[in-house]
């Protein structure tokens, strides 16, 4: 829409005229301008198959006759936009965002509108961009994949949490203190697993809204990220399965512990679930940082998916999940001033590296 908007701007108001260069039957969405007395001046192929007329038939028409159109409150809507007591929220002068309107027939518009105006206040042209709701419905079913992904993610472990508990409570004195202990720390891992989900759709609406804050202190990354080793050792993964490598003498690094942990566990695990073989996992300082290398021996990510992997929602590849983890921690390392990336691993699988500025922030 913003392409559509920022060409029209410099189409003439003599009808049917058009700037040179221009290609606006080119433009998927369909484009309508209108001159200050509120004919219309110009439009594309794509507004004419929408209104269900030939172009040459529309063009000097009346707005009003040849775009009709209603609110889903049933008013016209060029009368609301006259009105300043009846405008809703977001239209001002200058036109409005996205409104979804109706043409006679109950067809559906999503429509745009870019008003231009001298420096008395006086309408010299108009703009309009026109499209079907159906990229909208494509975004509403991304939504409910979304939705069905992350209460599949949450009822798993929800699920294994009640079974074991009513298990204990119907049968406690049937099973050992070992039998106990394994399953209360399923339990535990359990609900480890839905408070991360959890904090990291919180964080994903503290991204998108800036709102995400760290409180800074000195800290040891190499001992976080050896305590969370030693966690996946403790839930059952082999000893072998890791190699932790921790340069001497590394400076001093300012940082929020509890989203460095964050940080830290989205990338081991994110290695030990799509990766293979060994996760390796250096610690190492470098050119006034310090840098967090994280790698694994499964397929990799191919090249061309590698600028996508931050996006919010992305789980190439047959990976599974919400896509929301490395989105969150992407975020959360650029909330440090630093920056992540991906690579191929020397493994053959992926390699994420974390670069943090270290000494107490300025």
């Amino acid at each position: 829409m913003p392409e559509a908007r920022g060409n029209a701007e410099a189409v003439s108001s003599a009808p049917g005229s058009r700037a040179p260069g221009l290609a606006l039957d080119d433009l998927p969405d369909g484009l309508v301008v209108v001159a200050a007395d509120g004919s219309i001046t110009d439009l594309n192929d794509v507004a004419g198959r929408l209104l269900g007329r030939p172009r040459g038939e529309l063009l000097g028409m009346p707005l009003r006759r040849a775009l009709p159109l209603q609110d889903t409150s049933g008013r016209r809507w060029w009368d609301v936009l006259r009105d300043d007591g009846r405008r809703p929220s977001g239209v001002t002068d200058d036109g409005h965002g996205e409104r979804l309107l109706l043409l006679p027939g109950g067809t559906e518009l999503l429509v745009t509108a870019r008003f231009h105006r001298d420096a008395t206040g006086t309408l010299q042209r108009a703009v309009l961009a026109l499209r079907t709701p159906d990229e909208r419905r494509r975004a509403e079913t991304d939504t409910t994949s979304l939705i069905a992904t992350v209460a599949h993610e949450l009822r798993s472990p929800l699920t294994s949490v009640k079974q074991f508990t009513a298990s204990l409570l119907r049968r406690w004195d049937r099973f050992t203190d070992e039998q106990k202990r394994l399953m209360l720390s399923t339990v535990q891992a359990d609900a480890e697993r839905v408070s991360r989900l959890v904090g990291d759709l919180l964080d994903v609406a503290r991204v998108d809204a800036g709102r995400l804050t760290v409180h800074r202190r000195p800290m040891d990354l190499a001992t976080l990220v050896r305590e969370h080793v030693d966690r996946l050792r403790m839930a059952g993964y082999d000893d072998d399965r890791f190699v932790l490598t921790v340069a001497e003498d590394l400076p001093e690094l300012w940082a929020d512990p509890d989203r460095m942990a964050q940080v830290v566990t989205n990338l081991v695990d994110n290695a030990v679930r799509h990766g293979a073989g060994t996760v390796a996992v250096d610690v190492t300082g470098a050119d006034g940082s310090i840098v967090l290398t994280v790698d694994d021996a499964g397929e990799g990510i191919a090249a061309e998916n590698r600028p996508y992997v931050f996006s919010k929602f992305w789980h190439g590849g047959g990976r599974s999940g919400t896509g929301l983890g490395l989105y969150v921690t992407r975020g959360l390392v650029e909330a440090h001033g630093g920056d992540v990336d991906v690579d191929s691993s020397p493994a053959g699988g992926a390699r994420f590296t974390v670069r943090l500025p270290a000494g107490e922030p300025g």
